[in-house]
Formats: structure tokens, C-alpha cells, sequence
């Protein structure tokens, strides 16, 4: 695929973005705060600021009686400081006055009792009455703002999530499974085995949503209604757009997404945002290396630019210090800030804000970071960090839209998420199938190769080497398009407990991995689960052309397969299967099927795919050895690449360029042979 640079979010600004969460509602009573506000953002080089986001009963007190002369000021303030708006949609929480009025708009939790007034999210998608005052709102701010210098990109909402289980979500849920089962409620016992416990349906007026008090085992059903809450979502989340692009048709749309928030398939919400953005909030200087946490942000990072085929995201929050809700709320250590910023901007990020501008006096997030505390001024440690990010990033407008074609795709899907979460069986406690792709994941991150982070129903195509980690569930032509693939040449990973069921959780007949048999060329005949304290171990075969170990431990679980057109390159050496397949190939047209039986230690997936980058030669950031701990990412406008090195250890690192001569974006100056990186520390490169 021929590398494109992408326009800016919206092409009259053509720079990154930097700013955060301002809620200037909170300061109404004391308005020479703005004046400050202003001033402040200007030190801290912020040029985009997310406005409105929790504002409706500061816009529409009561019922129909609208107030934006105080929105009005700040849109004229920011425009007059050359800041632009972020401008959110107030639907994430309700005004009281609205919950009194129309208690519908209320969600209804599983347990069938309706909620109260409090807290946010606490609304029914389905409403009419909610989706009508939404899209009220949204249209008058649509009108009044249309040709506000200020306005840049509206953002919907917040943090889209949650669920409600009213009469009018069943009935909606209802419909839709009829229109998923063409009207055929046999077609629907059947595809959820629903004779088993004697639970067949004999009219659709009987189905309802999984409750803790009724139906909880049924995994069709469950998997259906985590499908119709996405359904539902998108539902409200296009009225919510729908109202604002009749107005403003050229003004870009996103929401912020929450990382691998497990209840909602952002696969599907995608399409109906101009660009996806997401909040990161990762714990660092905890329990684990800072670089392993690093891998799995770099992996969130991948997920959301690979939602738009690779076009450059937005991470909408970050905190500046620390939050106030992780168990530990520790403090960012120096240089950590502008690194964990500007990793961002490494995997396609093209905006760095946070949440929040200035700590809130009361209420729960008090004591969340911000970038000014509550002593009102510039004299702190983390507004001077938020400075330095600023001014880094102001250096950058070249990079903005830039973007990267990677060689490598790790499928990480949602719904296969909920399919095995949900699931009886295996290890409750480890089942682990973000934690399993993410480790995939780190392999290619230590040796700076790019991957996207793609769902089972998207295009293999431009890839050379497609990784399933526990690929449970196989949606309908997910195989026919692998096989395709293999056939042209591509090379495919596969591992235990892949292949086991449809669409509707419903098992495969005739062996597993099902659809997927004649591709891994591997029939699985049964999957040990093993104790913490159990190990066996993987011993390659004498004719592996791999470059591995003489020995691996297996642990947690060991698939149990049976070699029938693959070759065996190591097998199990202890326990009843020892001598057993635990890895295997399968030469398939014009490419190949590799097949992971076993969950492993930390050694064996780094050498596993160190030999498949060789053999395959793919690309990577820069073709040098890193130190562990340090990882190169790569952006491109299609002339020349981008090069971000980043150590994400508190000792300096040091590395040997070679002969590669490489141009600092921000200091100007030239890098070749041996160079160091200081802890905690970032450079970009021009190659």
C-alpha cells in the first residue's frame, strides 16, 4: 500500500494539538479566573482546549431556557489567544431537572431496578425523549457556534459506556435479534442451543437481557446483547452527529474512546467518527518495568490508528502529574511526561491533551492531576513539564499527518474477548486474551518493527506476517480470507484455543480448530489446563530451521495436537504427552501456518518472532540492536521517515547507529555512530 500523508484534523490548523479539559462553568463565580486561564494557556503553549464536556445544566438550566452568553465569552477569549475549541456535546451527564421530568431517560441496571439521578452515563440509549433533547442541544450549539473562529472539531459526548435493561432497551433488543435471524426463531434456538436446560424459546416476547437474577449461562444470548449494546451506542452516538452535521457538515466529529474498554466493539463505532481519539491513563513506576507498560500503551496506540486504516488519532486525555482513582496515584518521575507525550505521537497520535486544565475546588476529581493546581500559578513542577511538551511539540508541524504502513497485524478482536471471558472453562483466573496479545505484541515492540492492531473482519491483504492469539471465535468468511492469504504467500500464526466456535458461541463439529484445520494443517484433540506450580517443557526438533533455545517452559496451557499435514519443529518433553506437537508449520501455497500449542515464558515468543522478522525481512524503525527497555517507532510522509527513539528505563542507554546518519527534528543537530540516550528520555530523528 503506497504510504499517503493525511490531512490536519481540520486543515485550517495545520499543527499538533496540545491543551486539555477546561471547564470553566466551574469558575463562573469568579470570572477573572478566565482571564488568568487564558494567560496560563499561553505559558503552557496549549492551543486547543476541550470545552462543554459536562456543561448542559450551565447551557440549559431549565427545560427549553438556554444560557451561552458565559459559553459565548470563553469561544471569543479562546479565539482572541489563538486557542481553538474542542467542543464537546453535553450528553455524558444529564442536568437533575431532566431526570425529575422524564424519569425514562434513567437507565435500568440488570437487577431490573431503576437507577437514580447521579452520577454520568447514567441515561438509556434507547429513550426518545433522551435522544430528542440531545439532539436539541446539539443543534443549538451547532447554530450559534457554526462560524466561531474558535471552533476546530466537536467531540461527542465522553466516554461512551454502560448499558440499560428498561422495557424499551428489551423490546429494542427484541427487534434487532430478529432482524439478525431473518424473523426465525428456530434459526435462533438453534444457533444458541437453547435446548439444553430446557430454555427454547417459543416467542420472541420471551427473550430478555442477561440478569443476575434470571438468565446469566445462555452465551449466545450473551454475546448478542454485548453485540446490541454496541448496536444501541452507535444508535444514539449517530443522532447525537447526525443533529450537528446538518449544520456544520465540514467540522470533523470524534469521541473519546477508553483504550480496550471491554463493553463496547469500537470496530463498530469507528466508521461514524471523522477521528477516533482515546484516553490514556496507564499507572507508571508501579509493580512492572516502565518499558512493559510501555509496550502495552504502544499496543493501545496501534489499536487506535488502525481503527481508520492508519490515519493519525487524537489522545483526547492524559494526565500531566497523576489521578486520583488507580489504587496507587503516583507521581510522573522527571522526563517521563514529555516520553509518555510524545509516544503518543510515535504510533500516529496528532495531539497531546489532558484531563484536566485546572484542578476542580470539590467534588470526586479534586485531586486529579492537572496542569494548574490549586495554587492558581505557572510555579509548579508539572506546569513546567506541560511547557516543555508544548514547546517540543510546536516544533513538529512537519510530522503532523504522517502515518505508517506496517508489515505486521496482531488480530485483537472484542467480541472474541467477550466469547472467551464468557466462556466455562480453561483457567477462570488466566484466561488472559488481551494480556496473551499484548505479550505477542511486545516481541516486534522490542525490536522497534510497526504492527497494526486489527479485528478478524478487516483486510489481511497488505501484510506479510497476520498473528491470532486465541482466535476462540471465527466469524463467517474470517477463514476462507486467511486461507486466501496464506495461499498468497502470507504467513500466518495461530495458537491453542483457536478455531472452537461461531459467531453465536456455538462449537464446532468434526475438530478443532475448525474452519481453520486445513490451513495450521493440526487437528487439537484436547487443552490441559495447568497449576501455577505445573511446568512442562518445549524441546525443538533437530530440523527446526528456527533460531530457538534448546528449551522453553510451558505453562498454564498446553494444547494437545495432533501433526496432520504440518511439520513438527518442537514437541512437549515431560508429562503423559510428552514427544507430543507443541509448535508446527504448515507449508500452504505460497506461504506458511505456524501453530503455538502452549502458552510460554518470556523467552520463547522474542525468539520466535526475532527468527520470523529475518526470514521474512520485515522492515523495522531503524535496522540496529536496542537495549531492552528502549524501543524505535516510525512515521512517515511517504519521502522520508520519522524516527522516535524512546528509553523507557531511568539509566541511560546507548546504541550504535552504524554508518545511518540521522537529523534531530528539534535541535537541528546530526546523530551517526554510537549515540546515548539519557533515562526516561526521547529523540526524533529525520531519516
Amino acid at each position: 500500500m503506497m504510504m499517503q500523508k493525511y490531512p490536519p484534523i481540520n486543515s485550517r490548523y495545520p499543527h499538533l494539538l496540545h491543551g486539555g479539559d477546561y471547564n470553566p462553568e466551574q469558575w463562573r463565580d469568579t470570572p477573572e479566573i478566565w482571564d488568568e486561564d487564558m494567560r496560563l494557556m499561553q505559558l503552557a503553549h496549549c492551543n486547543a482546549m476541550s470545552i462543554g464536556i459536562f456543561s448542559w445544566v450551565s447551557l440549559e438550566p431549565s427545560e427549553g431556557v438556554f444560557n451561552f452568553e458565559w459559553m459565548d465569552r470563553i469561544m471569543d477569549k479562546l479565539a482572541q489567544n489563538n486557542a481553538n475549541a474542542v467542543f464537546a456535546t453535553p450528553s455524558g451527564a444529564r442536568p437533575a431537572w431532566m431526570s425529575q421530568q422524564y424519569p425514562e431517560v434513567l437507565r435500568v441496571a440488570p437487577n431490573r431496578q431503576r437507577n437514580l439521578h447521579g452520577e454520568r452515563h447514567n441515561h438509556c440509549y434507547t429513550s426518545p425523549v433522551y435522544r430528542q433533547k440531545t439532539r436539541i442541544i446539539n443543534q443549538k450549539l451547532a447554530e450559534r457556534y457554526k462560524d466561531h473562529p474558535a471552533l476546530l472539531i466537536w467531540h461527542i459526548s465522553n466516554e461512551y459506556g454502560g448499558e440499560c435493561h428498561c422495557e424499551l432497551c428489551q423490546e429494542a433488543f427484541r427487534s434487532w435479534l430478529k432482524e439478525q435471524f431473518d424473523h426465525d426463531l428456530d434459526k435462533l434456538n438453534h444457533e444458541w442451543w437453547t435446548g439444553f436446560w430446557s430454555h427454547t424459546y417459543t416467542d420472541w416476547s420471551q427473550i430478555e437481557s442477561p440478569a443476575p437474577h434470571g438468565e446469566m449461562c445462555l452465551h449466545g444470548l450473551t454475546i448478542n446483547w454485548k453485540r446490541f449494546i454496541t448496536h444501541q451506542t452507535l444508535g444514539f452516538m449517530k443522532n447525537e452527529i447526525a443533529a450537528l452535521k446538518e449544520i456544520t457538515p465540514d467540522i470533523p466529529v470524534t469521541t473519546n474512546f477508553m483504550g480496550t474498554y471491554p463493553h463496547l466493539n469500537y470496530w463498530k463505532l469507528a466508521p461514524a467518527v471523522d477521528v477516533i481519539s482515546w484516553d490514556n491513563y496507564p499507572s507508571w513506576h508501579g509493580n512492572e518495568p516502565d518499558w512493559r507498560l510501555a509496550s502495552r500503551i504502544g499496543f493501545v496506540h496501534d489499536i487506535n490508528r488502525s481503527l481508520k486504516g492508519g490515519k493519525p488519532f487524537m489522545m483526547m486525555e492524559s494526565t500531566p502529574s497523576m489521578v486520583n482513582w488507580q489504587n496507587i496515584n503516583k507521581f510522573k518521575r522527571p522526563g517521563m511526561h514529555l516520553l509518555s507525550s510524545i509516544q503518543a505521537i510515535a504510533h500516529g497520535s496528532d495531539t497531546v491533551q489532558y484531563f484536566q486544565w485546572r484542578k476542580s475546588r470539590g467534588s470526586s476529581e479534586k485531586f486529579h492531576g492537572a496542569v494548574v493546581d490549586h495554587c492558581g500559578h505557572e510555579h509548579t513542577r508539572v506546569f513546567q513539564d506541560v511547557s516543555a511538551v508544548g514547546r517540543v511539540l510546536e516544533q513538529l508541524d512537519e510530522i503532523v499527518g504522517t502515518t505508517v504502513r506496517p508489515e505486521v497485524a496482531i488480530i485483537y478482536d472484542w467480541e472474541n474477548r467477550w466469547g472467551i471471558e464468557e466462556l466455562q472453562g480453561l483457567r477462570k483466573d488466566k484466561r488472559d486474551y488481551e494480556f496473551t496479545c499484548q505479550r505477542h505484541y511486545e516481541a516486534f515492540w522490542k525490536k522497534g518493527v510497526p504492527v497494526d492492531v486489527i479485528d478478524m473482519d478487516s483486510d489481511f491483504s497488505s501484510y506479510k506476517l497476520l498473528i491470532a492469539p486465541m482466535l476462540y471465535m471465527i466469524r463467517p468468511g474470517v477463514a476462507e480470507r486467511m486461507e486466501q492469504f496464506v495461499k498468497e504467500g502470507g504467513t500466518l500464526v495461530a495458537t491453542y484455543w483457536s478455531g472452537i466456535v461461531n459467531e453465536h458461541d456455538l462449537c464446532f463439529l468434526g475438530g478443532f480448530p475448525g474452519p481453520l484445520r486445513g490451513i495450521l494443517g493440526i487437528w487439537s484433540e484436547e487443552i490441559d489446563s495447568l497449576f501455577d506450580h505445573d511446568v512442562n517443557y518445549v524441546v525443538p526438533a533437530g530440523e527446526c530451521q528456527l533460531k530457538l533455545k534448546d528449551q522453553y517452559e510451558a505453562r498454564i496451557y498446553c494444547d494437545l495436537i495432533h501433526a496432520e499435514a504440518a511439520n513438527v519443529l518442537a514437541s512437549y518433553g515431560s508429562d503423559f504427552y510428552a514427544g507430543r506437537p507443541a509448535l508446527t508449520v504448515n507449508p500452504y501455497g505460497s506461504g506458511q501456518a505456524y501453530y503455538i500449542a502452549f502458552r510460554n515464558d518470556d523467552d520463547f515468543l522474542p525468539d520466535f518472532y526475532n527468527s520470523l522478522i529475518s526470514d521474512l525481512q520485515i522492515k523495522r524503525a531503524l535496522e540496529v540492536e536496542l537495549p531492552e527497555g528502549m524501543t524505535a517507532q516510525v512515521r512517515s510522509d511517504g519521502k522520508g521517515e520519522y524516527i522516535f527513539l524512546m528509553n523507557f528505563t531511568v539509566e541511560e542507554q546507548q546504541l550504535d547507529l552504524g554508518s545511518a546518519v540521522l537529523n534531530d527534528v528539534v535541535t537541528g543537530e546530526q546523530a551517526t555512530g554510537i549515540i546515548g540516550l539519557e533515562g526516561h528520555g526521547v529523540k526524533i530523528y529525520r531519516q
